[in-house]
């Protein structure tokens, strides 16, 4: 009886395990259906989508807490659950749309504003709105626009537009000479052509062809000059611009020295440039020639820029071999040297060109016992250097006439650069 009674027991607790097995089986059997299986959607139109997603606002939240994945026909692929309850509207014809968002997304989803509160954007918002996720901002693509034909400086003389290429393999400058505008004129019905130099020499250039009665006139042409690799970035492009009346004689408007610099000439392309003409100095050169450059200071970096832009009529030394000029800029304070800089050395040419830029450490509290001294050298055979003329530039305590109002009007422009020539002293002269 004892055993009947057991074996009674142990079908009941065997069933009853045995349906519990069957139960967990089936629930886990449809999780795993419902994560794999893509819902059938039936066809219907754009807006009774929008419609139902309106009508049934209030179970959004209800609905993004499902964990079966949903998409509607508008949308050719499945929607991620972090962005499941957005009201999606296909487009149609390239056309632009922003349905409204949905109140329960998570705040870092949603564009922040400036009251704190989450704005629902409109279908008429502004695109270039930079908070709103999925927007376009069109001012970010927008190239910078171009002033060059549009903004000159007071008394521009003209501007010139030039391009410059330079061939290693067959050793050729290539320039083109592309326009020039707002050229001073004496009369409209000018005629206007342009000489070409490749500085230091000057009996050899190549001319443009005459254009007439224009101010601005387009020349697009192209010249070719034979050059070494070792000396092209030791070369200075000189154009000069005239204007030719009925007598045939030629009147200088102005002209542009370009120095032929490595970064000018990098890479295998041709660079496109322009230049604001300069009128040609009519003043004699001094006894041992003249420097121009320019000095700014800038009172909130502390910085004292010098930029050497060229000299002329320099007096180089005939009996030694020459081989280049280059202009050593000096920081001295209470007459104690702090720091020196030297350009780029150029062909011996008694007028060079080098438009080069150096920056000193300077507080404000040095610039009245500061003083910068500016040395024009010839470099010979043996690395040897032969000084041809310096000038000094600075406070009331080391400086008079120009060199003084030179530094005077740079203190009092500042982080503007002023320009200006000055003679150089004779090489043992203080």
């Amino acid at each position: 009886m004892a055993e009947q009674l057991a074996l009674v027991i142990g079908g009941i607790l065997g069933g009853l395990l045995l349906l519990l097995l069957t139960g967990v089986s089936c629930c886990l059997w449809r999780r795993f259906c419902a994560t794999f299986t893509y819902e059938e959607l039936p066809e219907t139109p754009a807006t009774a989508i929008s419609a139902a997603s309106s009508r049934q606002g209030d179970k959004r939240c209800q609905l993004h807490s499902r964990t079966q994945l949903s998409r509607p026909s508008g949308v050719p692929f499945m929607v991620p659950p972090s962005f499941q309850g957005r009201d999606w509207v296909p487009l149609h014809n390239k056309e632009l749309s922003r349905a409204p968002q949905d109140p329960c997304l998570a705040p870092e989803l949603l564009p922040h504003t400036s009251s704190g509160n989450l704005a629902r954007p409109s279908s008429h918002s502004v695109v270039g709105d930079a908070g709103v996720v999925g927007t376009i901002n069109p001012e970010l693509y927008k190239f910078p626009e171009d002033t060059s034909e549009t903004h000159f400086p007071d008394g521009c003389l003209g501007r010139l537009w030039f391009s410059v290429e330079y061939q290693q393999e067959t050793e050729q400058l290539l320039v083109g000479l592309i326009k020039a505008r707002l050229l001073q004129a004496p009369s409209e019905t000018c005629s206007l052509l342009v000489k070409l130099h490749l500085l230091p020499d000057e009996r050899r250039f190549l001319q443009s062809k005459t254009k007439c009665k224009t101010s601005s006139p387009q020349f697009d042409e192209h010249f070719i000059f034979q050059v070494s690799c070792k000396s092209v970035t030791q070369r200075v492009l000189k154009f000069s611009v005239y204007h030719v009346n009925r007598q045939r004689k030629h009147q200088l408007l102005g002209q542009v020295l370009f120095p032929l610099k490595n970064e000018t000439l990098a890479g295998d392309c041709h660079h496109v440039f322009w230049r604001d003409l300069e009128a040609e100095s009519l003043e004699p050169p001094s006894e041992f020639g003249d420097l121009q450059f320019c000095l700014s200071y800038n009172d909130y970096l502390n910085r004292l820029t010098v930029v050497v832009l060229r000299a002329k009529g320099l007096q180089l030394q005939e009996d030694r071999s020459v081989v280049s000029v280059f202009v050593k800029v000096s920081l001295m304070n209470q007459n104690k040297f702090v720091k020196s800089k030297k350009t780029s050395a150029v062909l011996g040419s008694v007028n060079p060109v080098y438009n080069e830029t150096f920056s000193f450490k300077a507080d404000a509290t040095e610039l009245d016992t500061a003083s910068l001294s500016l040395t024009v050298l010839q470099s010979t055979e043996g690395d040897r250097s032969h000084p041809l003329g310096r000038v000094v530039v600075g406070p009331y305590m080391y400086t008079r006439g120009r060199e003084l109002e030179h530094w005077d009007e740079m203190l009092s422009k500042p982080k503007e650069l002023v320009k200006r020539w000055h003679a150089l002293c004779g090489p043992t002269e203080p």
